[in-house]
């Protein structure tokens, strides 16, 4: 499902250039904010850190 939502996007970026640039923008911005990279970090990593923890608790 996420393979096909992923190629739905790719495929509108690139028939509306216009919205490739927006998204362009938005992803540069929200990437030059440090709050905004800890909290993708955070959210990636979280699967780890509660198997991590749930070993060290067993």
């Amino acid at each position: 499902m996420m393979r096909i939502l992923f190629g739905l996007v790719l495929a509108l970026l690139v028939a509306v250039p216009a919205l490739f640039d927006i998204a362009l923008a938005i992803t540069t911005t929200a990437a030059s904010q440090p709050p905004v990279l800890a909290f993708a970090a955070g959210v990636l990593a979280w699967p780890r850190i509660v198997r991590r923890v749930r070993g060290w608790l067993r």
